[in-house]
C-alpha cells in the first residue's frame, strides 16, 4: 500500500518580509539582518547576510553572462530567529492586537509599541 503525503498546512508566523530580526541558534547566533523572503508553508525564513552558502553557476546569456561561485543566502528555520522591536531595539516576543476598527497588528511584550502600526 503506498503511504499517502498529506500537504503541509501554513504555519502562522509573526515574522513579516522587511522585518529585522536576530538569530537566536546556528553558526550565525546573534547577527541581526533583514527578512528577504518567508515561506510559511515550510516554517522557514531567507535573512540577508545570514547562512550565506556558495553556489556555483553557469555561464547564462542572460543571467549572467560569466558564471563562477556566487553566495547565496539559504533558508533559516523561523523558530531560530526573533523579532527586533523597532523601538526598543531588542528581540522581543509578539502579540495579536486589534485596535477598535478590527485592524490587527503586532505588539512589543517589553515595551508595548505597535509594530505594524
Amino acid at each position: 500500500m503506498a503511504s499517502r503525503t498529506a500537504a503541509k498546512k501554513p504555519q502562522k508566523m509573526n515574522i513579516k518580509k522587511g522585518d529585522t530580526v536576530r538569530v537566536l541558534a546556528g553558526k550565525d547566533r546573534g547577527k541581526s539582518g533583514s527578512v528577504l523572503s518567508v515561506k510559511p508553508k515550510d516554517g522557514k525564513v531567507v535573512v540577508e547576510n545570514v547562512n550565506i552558502a556558495r553556489k556555483a553557476v553557469r555561464p547564462h546569456p542572460q543571467k549572467s553572462p560569466q558564471g563562477g561561485i556566487i553566495s547565496v543566502p539559504q533558508p533559516l528555520d523561523a523558530s531560530n530567529v526573533m523579532l527586533v522591536c523597532p523601538r526598543c531595539s531588542k528581540p522581543a516576543r509578539t502579540t495579536r492586537h486589534t485596535d477598535a476598527e478590527g485592524r490587527r497588528s503586532r505588539k512589543c511584550k517589553k515595551c508595548g509599541e505597535l509594530i505594524d502600526g
